[in-house]
């Protein structure tokens, strides 16, 4: 067995651990230089909380390890094929490399797979169902919040 499947392995029994506990059949595991930083288990039904999925807590975790936002040269083995907020997620934190051991159409016939919000989120923003407004404030701050917050940063 390889070092990739090694820890897809892993991403997969922690899925199947979190499944005996009655969670979601969710596991992630976050590597950096060959060595496991940290891992997570989908646990959105035990915390009540829709953005608890086993790869945001790894990252999580693997920020508090590292001390960093940061996580460049991680990469993220998952047990399933991650959604689009896992995905930016991993994008926004720096992650440029993602393997998973299950796609969207195995998860497809038990009602696991994320395709659908996939492909809403490629359509143009005006044509997807969510609704989406901008209201601009700026004329009614003091200040504008993100010059706010630049200045803050250069004298901080």
């Amino acid at each position: 067995m390889d070092e990739e499947q090694r820890f897809l392995s892993e991403a997969v029994s922690l899925a199947r651990s979190n499944m005996e506990k009655g969670g979601r059949p969710f596991g992630a595991v976050v590597v950096k230089d060959g060595a496991v930083i940290a891992t997570g288990v989908n646990e959105m039904a035990r915390t009540g909380d829709p953005t608890s999925h086993a790869e945001l807590n790894a990252l999580r975790d693997a920020a508090k390890a590292l001390q960093s936002l940061r996580l460049e040269g991680c990469v993220v083995y998952a047990s399933g094929q991650p959604c689009p907020m896992c995905l930016a997620a991993m994008r926004m934190a720096g992650i440029n490399e993602i393997a998973y051991a299950h796609s969207n159409a195995q998860a497809e016939p038990y009602g696991l797979s994320t395709s659908a919000i996939y492909a809403e989120l490629a359509r143009p923003i005006t044509e997807q169902a969510m609704r989406f407004r901008h209201v601009p404030l700026e004329a009614q701050e003091q200040m504008p919040l993100y010059a706010e917050w630049q200045k803050r940063q250069q004298a901080g």
